[in-house]
């Protein structure tokens, strides 16, 4: 098997998976784009198996730490150990994610399940090459009605991979109507935000609406809708839902609808409504699409980060919450409590931490890799008279 010998003191010997071009001591076997390799250190011991591609920033993921290949035996084996650890969890194992890239052993891998239907996204140029292999062993695992191939993230790019969306089994379930929490939701699995629905959330919508009762909302970043309409059937006052896309806006709407829910839904963007709105809120949610992709961006994104905050802060009435979150890895934890603690310095405004937020439990977290560790949130209360 050809492989990498890899540098002293990589992440690699400090329980990450990745490496690194820089991280390189030498290759043998000539490898090539998708193979799985062999690891080595420099004293010429085994580090386990990787998936390899040198046009990447990340040349090889390692997806086990003794010899393996990635065939038919290996994807039954993995995706079942993910299904039963799903199946354990306090969630809808029929709503939610079933494998997480390297969470579960995956690199690049993802796949999402709604009800009878699955979305693969293959975000690794090793994944993608196998999809015959991984949508196979899907129809014997779980017998779906359908499978639907959602690659348009960017994260392809860097692997050399072009965009492809479309059903790999069955036909196209869209619109899928759905059930959660208490609301029903209509899904677009080809072509919604995510891959149909934003499934690391759906825990924290109920967490969230149950601070709405009699309270006036403000749902910022609001997609589909899914926190404004929680807090709507909570008991809200009054909910306004804020996007940009005229899409996410006609679908709030729709969703309304399907639950005999009053709701504002507002068509604009969310810097220039908070900056420009006269009104007071008892409650605003601030959940925006990532702002960082890279590190190079961090400087940019933890001042739009502030902004949002600080116009928050300004309409944010007498003892009023706050819940904000971030979704991109590079922004860690403590950056973005930092965030909102200068934020409300510069508002003049003393906040009180209620809660903290991260991702659904079947969006597991691996404390050897940070990068699985993306969402994170935050609820505040305003303290009045300080």
């Amino acid at each position: 098997m050809p492989g990498l010998v890899i540098k002293p003191r990589s992440r690699i010997f400090h329980g990450h998976d990745w490496v690194y071009a820089s991280e390189i001591k030498k290759s043998f076997g000539n490898p090539q784009p998708g193979d799985v390799i062999s690891l080595k250190d420099f004293k010429d011991k085994p580090l386990g198996s990787a998936i390899y591609n040198p046009r990447s920033q990340i040349v090889a993921r390692r997806f086990s730490r003794r010899k393996q290949d990635l065939d038919r035996a290996f994807f039954l084996r993995r995706l079942q150990l993910a299904f039963t650890l799903r199946e354990r969890l306090p969630i809808d194992p029929t709503l939610c994610r079933l494998a997480w890239s390297e969470s579960d052993g995956l690199p690049g891998l993802i796949v999402d399940r709604y009800r009878n239907h699955l979305v693969v996204q293959t975000l690794t140029l090793a994944m993608d090459q196998r999809i015959d292999l991984i949508t196979g062993a899907l129809l014997e695992l779980l017998s779906p009605d359908s499978i639907v191939l959602r690659n348009d993230s960017p994260m392809r790019k860097a692997e050399g991979l072009e965009p492809a969306n479309f059903v790999a089994h069955g036909e196209s379930p869209d619109p899928l109507m759905l059930e959660t929490g208490g609301l029903h939701l209509e899904a677009t699995l080809l072509t919604g935000q995510k891959t149909g629905l934003y499934l690391d959330q759906l825990d924290t919508y109920d967490r969230v609406a149950s601070l709405a009762p009699g309270k006036r909302v403000l749902d910022c970043f609001s997609n589909q809708g899914g926190f404004g309409l929680a807090c709507a059937r909570a008991g809200a006052a009054s909910v306004t839902c804020v996007d940009i896309s005229a899409e996410a806006i006609a679908a709030v709407r729709r969703n309304a609808d399907l639950n005999d829910l009053q709701v504002e839904p507002v068509e604009a963007n969310a810097f220039d409504y908070l900056k420009n709105c006269e009104k007071q809120f008892d409650l605003i949610i601030l959940d925006p699409p990532s702002f960082t992709r890279s590190k190079k961006t961090l400087g940019d994104a933890m001042r739009g980060y502030k902004e949002i905050h600080l116009r928050a802060l300004k309409l944010l009435d007498h003892d009023g919450y706050l819940a904000t979150f971030s979704c991109s890895h590079h922004v860690s934890r403590e950056l973005f409590l930092n965030n909102v603690r200068d934020a409300a310095v510069d508002a003049r405004r003393t906040l009180r931490l209620v809660e903290s937020y991260s991702q659904r439990a079947d969006h597991p977290i691996l404390p050897t890799i940070p990068e699985t560790e993306y969402l994170k949130g935050f609820c505040f209360q305003l303290l009045p008279g300080r």
